[in-house]
């Protein structure tokens, strides 16, 4: 029965992965050892589970049935081994992450940093995207998203406001008059992100709201990317502070209206409902939520 377990799990992760390959290349197996397990397993059985093709492999009729049960199985197994592991002194394990791209030079990276001095014994997988990720499409564990939450059916919890800053590149500020109010931006070249609108709301100390929308010639997908075009001198945008603040200690860029406030976005942790790696995750869930984000 011990071979025939092993068999399921490696037969699963061909599944996941779609190709005897990339599930050899993650178990650190040969290929060709992983097609002959999952062949032995269908032999064991008496029935074929996968169809195969020199492109790519898809399920039967009878694999797609027994695969339910094996991913229930294995679904089964790792909450067990969570639970034992949250009794233990010290957590095991991996956890399979995604942050926006923009906060790969942040104070959450730091956080990732000094969570694995802290715990030696879990390891990280974190993607950078500025693209929105699923969850359990993509195979994540846990997401950081900003400014949006939109799944009911996900856990979250809030880990703070990420502040942001209008700023221009010094030399391009030079150039113009000082504005007093959003209004007086409505001349100057914009650089704009992909993912927000093109109208930009500020609210003044006496909490009036005033918004500009402005020239733009430049559209990118990358927080990065406004930052290091801001420094070239072409025009206005919108940063995080941490990134601003990064700008202005160079003297590269300025910050415009700064008695003016831009609405914060939130940070939230997204997670799935029933967690692979439940424990682990809201371990360190919590360990961000009580870090100082911004």
């Amino acid at each position: 029965m011990i071979d025939q377990l092993r068999q399921m799990a490696i037969f699963a992760r061909v599944v996941d992965e779609g190709s005897f390959r990339a599930a050899a290349k993650d178990i650190g197996l040969s290929p060709s050892r992983v097609s002959e397990t999952v062949s032995d397993l269908e032999h064991y059985l008496g029935v074929t589970l996968l169809n195969r093709t020199t492109r790519k492999i898809a399920l039967t009729n009878e694999g797609r049935m027994f695969h339910s049960r094996v991913v229930e199985m294995l679904r089964s197994a790792e909450a067990g081994l969570n639970e034992l592991n949250a009794l233990s002194l010290e957590p095991v394990g991996a956890l399979r992450i995604s942050l926006p791209a923009f906060l790969s030079g942040g104070p959450l990276t730091s956080a990732i940093a000094s969570f694995t001095k802290l715990h030696p014994n879990v390891a990280f997988s974190v993607v950078y995207s500025d693209n929105r990720l699923g969850l359990v499409d993509d195979g994540f564990d846990m997401n950081v998203r900003v400014g949006w939450l939109d799944d009911s059916s996900m856990m979250s919890r809030k880990l703070g406001d990420g502040q942001r800053v209008l700023v221009a590149g010094a030399g391009y500020a030079a150039s113009r008059a000082a504005p007093q109010r959003p209004g007086d931006l409505e001349d100057w070249d914009w650089i704009r992100y992909k993912n927000r609108p093109d109208t930009t709301t500020l609210t003044s100390p006496k909490g009036k709201e005033e918004s500009v929308t402005g020239h733009s010639q430049i559209e990118v997908d990358s927080i990065d990317a406004l930052y290091h075009l801001a420094i070239q001198d072409v025009g206005v945008t919108i940063l995080p502070s941490f990134l601003a603040e990064r700008g202005e200690a160079t003297g590269a860029l300025v910050r415009l209206l700064p008695d003016w406030t831009l609405r914060p976005l939130g940070i939230y942790a997204v997670w799935p409902d029933k967690s692979r790696r439940e424990s682990l995750t809201l371990l360190f869930v919590r360990y961000l939520a009580e870090q100082d984000i911004y």
